[in-house]
This record gives C-alpha cells, sequence and structure tokens, in this order.
C-alpha cells in the first residue's frame, strides 16, 4: 500500500451532448482546460453503445487480466476513475470503471473498465484537477505488464 498527499486545483463539471463520443469528449475537455491529472469520483450516463472488459469464455489463467470486450447497447451507467498524463501519447490517459445497467434486459448490470462508448442523451461528470503530486502509469511487468497508478517519483 502506498500512499501521497494531493493537491487540488480546479474543480469542473463536464456534460457530454447526445452522440458523442465519450472518450474523444473526455479528451478534448482535458485539451481544452490544459487538464493533465485528476481523478472523477462520479459521472453518470446514458450510452448507446459501450464496451467494456469482459469474456464469456473460460480463462486459461484467472489471475491475468482480460483484454476481450463485451458491448452493450441502450444504457445507463454509473462510473468513476483517474486521468494520468501520458507523456509518450501527449494526451490524459483515463482509467475509467462503470456500472452499467441494460434498460431492456429489466436493467440487468455489467461493471468492469470502460473501453468506449457513444454517448445517449447525456453524461454528467464532476472533474477534479490533482495539482500534485505528479500521477502516471507504469507497466508492472511482474503483474502481467498491467499499467498501475504511481504518485510522485514512484516507479514500482
Amino acid at each position: 500500500m502506498r500512499s501521497h498527499e494531493l493537491a487540488l486545483g480546479r474543480s469542473f463539471a463536464v456534460t457530454f451532448d447526445h452522440g458523442d463520443d465519450f472518450f474523444e469528449a473526455l479528451d478534448q475537455f482535458c485539451r481544452d482546460n490544459n487538464l493533465r491529472q485528476g481523478y472523477i469520483p462520479g459521472f453518470i450516463a446514458g450510452f448507446a453503445d459501450a464496451q467494456i472488459v469482459g469474456t464469456c469464455d473460460k480463462l486459461d489463467d484467472p489471475q491475468a487480466p482480460v483484454w476481450s470486450q463485451v458491448h452493450l447497447t441502450n444504457a445507463e451507467a454509473f462510473g468513476g476513475g483517474t486521468l494520468a498524463w501520458d507523456p509518450v501519447e501527449d494526451r490524459v490517459a483515463p482509467h475509467i470503471h462503470v456500472s452499467v445497467g441494460l434498460k431492456e434486459h429489466s436493467a440487468t448490470a455489467h461493471t468492469s473498465h470502460l473501453l468506449g462508448a457513444r454517448v445517449q442523451f447525456l453524461t454528467e461528470m464532476l472533474v477534479f484537477e490533482v495539482v500534485s503530486p505528479t500521477m502516471h502509469r507504469v507497466r508492472q511487468p511482474d503483474l502481467y505488464n498491467v499499467p498501475l497508478l504511481r504518485l510522485g517519483d514512484e516507479t514500482h
């Protein structure tokens, strides 16, 4: 376990429009506001379609991360996550998890890492900028090369 006190900067309320690509709109918001790192304590959204991490296949290694996608449509979502700067890609790298309820299936829910989504009607989000420490992701070779959030000068 590691921890670091955060120095917070600006706070934003962000709304996405019907038809927006979720990650493209989030990236544009970050660029428009020169926001390089922060956290999203929560957001509500309607998604015409969404892709989250998941599979129906038997896993060869249940401890390994799953990289395949489950495709969902006509869904309501609640989510949150972190934003860290990726200097290689020159953009913010979001890490977002959602719980997505399918409207026409008695709101049956799926919960996982969000890979993509198209907004249906609305997305309402709060974003809090983190001024310090630096938030970045470091791939962890001994944990399937998963990029894990690091704070400040942490490298492992």
